[in-house]
C-alpha cells in the first residue's frame, strides 16, 4: 500500500493514470497471492523478507536515478516511527489476518484506511470531524457487516482474529499516514519509500524467521513465483509507478484512484482462488468503496 510521497503537477496525465492504474492493479493481485503463498510459507516470514529484498531493490533505484538516501539525523526517530506502523504494521497484520480471512475479505477490509485517516485526523492534527466524515466511517462500518456477517454469527465468531489483524493493520497505517502529515519527511519518493518499507520489513522479517522457522524446500515452483512477485511487483513496481503517478495526478485523484485496488483483489481471489463471489461479497464492496470515497473526498 502507499507510503507518503510528494504531490506533483495539478493535472491529469494519460500517462499518469497509466502508471496509477499499474500499481492499483499489482497491489489488488497480490492479497490472492499472499493466500495462496500462505499454505506454503509462515505470513511474517514471507512478507518481511520480501520486503527486505523490494527496499534493497527500490535503493538501487533510488541511486541509479541520482536521489539521495541519506537520512537527516534530526529525522531518524520520525522515520522509524512512521515506517514502523505505516509499513510494519500493514505487513505484519495483514499477513496474519490472512490465516483466518479469505482474501476479497481482507481486500474490502484493507481499503477502509482512508477512512481512520479521516478519524484520526480529528485529535492529532485538530482537523474537524465533519458530520460526512462521521457518515463515511459509519457506511465502511456497513459494508465490512455485510461482508463479515453473512455467513451468520457463528462463522463471523471464528474470523474475528482475522478481522481484528486486518483492522489492526488498516488502522497502524491510518494512524501513520497522520503523522507524516504531522512530521513531514523531507526525501526523496523512492529513497524513503526504500527506507520506510526496509526499517518496517526489519522487524518482522527477524520475528518470523526466529518463531516460524521457514524452510527454502517448502517453496513450491508457483510459491518462488509468489515470493518474486511480493517482492518485485509489490514492493518495487507498485511503488515506483505510484510515485510517477504522484508526478503526474492531483494528490486526490491518484487517492481516489487506488480504490481499484480491493476491486482487482475481490476479483481476482474469485479467478485464482475460487473464493465465493455473489451478491453479498459485491455489496459488501460497493458498500464500503462508498464509504471510502467520501472519506476521501471530503
Amino acid at each position: 500500500m502507499p507510503v507518503a510521497g510528494h504531490a506533483g503537477r495539478p493535472r491529469i496525465s494519460p500517462l499518469g493514470l497509466v502508471f496509477l492504474a499499474v500499481a492499483s492493479v499489482g497491489w489488488g493481485l497480490n492479497f490472492p497471492i499472499m493466500k495462496h503463498l500462505l499454505t506454503e510459507w509462515p505470513p511474517l516470514s514471507s512478507r518481511g523478507l520480501s520486503g527486505l529484498v523490494g527496499a534493497a531493490a527500490l535503493a538501487m533505484i533510488a541511486l541509479v536515478r541520482q536521489q539521495q538516501l541519506g537520512v537527516p539525523r534530526p529525522m531518524w526517530l520520525r522515520l522509524l516511527l512512521v515506517s514502523t506502523l505505516s509499513i510494519g504494521g500493514w505487513v505484519a497484520f495483514m499477513g496474519l489476518a490472512l490465516l483466518w480471512l479469505s482474501a476479497s475479505e481482507a481486500a474490502v477490509l484493507g481499503i477502509s484506511i482512508p477512512v481512520w485517516v479521516a478519524l484520526l485526523a480529528w485529535p492529532i492534527l485538530g482537523e474537524r470531524l465533519s458530520l460526512l466524515r462521521a457518515f463515511s466511517l459509519l457506511v465502511s462500518l456497513v459494508g465490512i457487516a455485510v461482508l463479515l456477517g453473512g455467513n451468520g454469527i457463528e462463522a463471523g465468531v471464528e474470523k474475528l482474529p482475522g478481522i481484528a489483524c486486518a483492522l489492526a493493520g488498516a488502522v497502524c497505517t491510518g494512524l501513520g499516514t497522520v503523522l507524516t502529515k504531522h512530521f513531514p519527511l523531507s526525501m526523496p519518493p523512492l529513497s524513503l519509500a526504500a527506507w520506510q518499507i526496509g526499517l518496517g520489513c526489519l522487524p518482522i522479517a527477524v520475528v518470523g524467521l526466529a518463531v516460524e522457522h521457514p524452510q527454502l524446500a517448502a517453496l513450491s515452483s508457483i510459491g518462488w513465483a509468489s515470493m518474486i512477485y511480493m517482492t518485485l511487483i509489490q514492493f518495487c513496481l507498485c511503488y515506483v509507478c505510484w510515485f510517477a503517478a504522484l508526478a503526474r495526478l492531483p494528490a486526490a485523484t491518484a487517492s481516489i484512484g487506488t480504490l481499484l485496488v480491493p476491486v482487482v483483489g475481490v476479483l481476482a481471489a474469485a479467478a485464482m482462488l475460487h473464493e465465493p463471489l455473489g451478491l453479498r461479497e459485491l455489496a459488501a464492496l460497493v458498500i464500503t468503496l462508498g464509504g471510502v470515497a467520501v472519506a476521501l473526498r471530503s
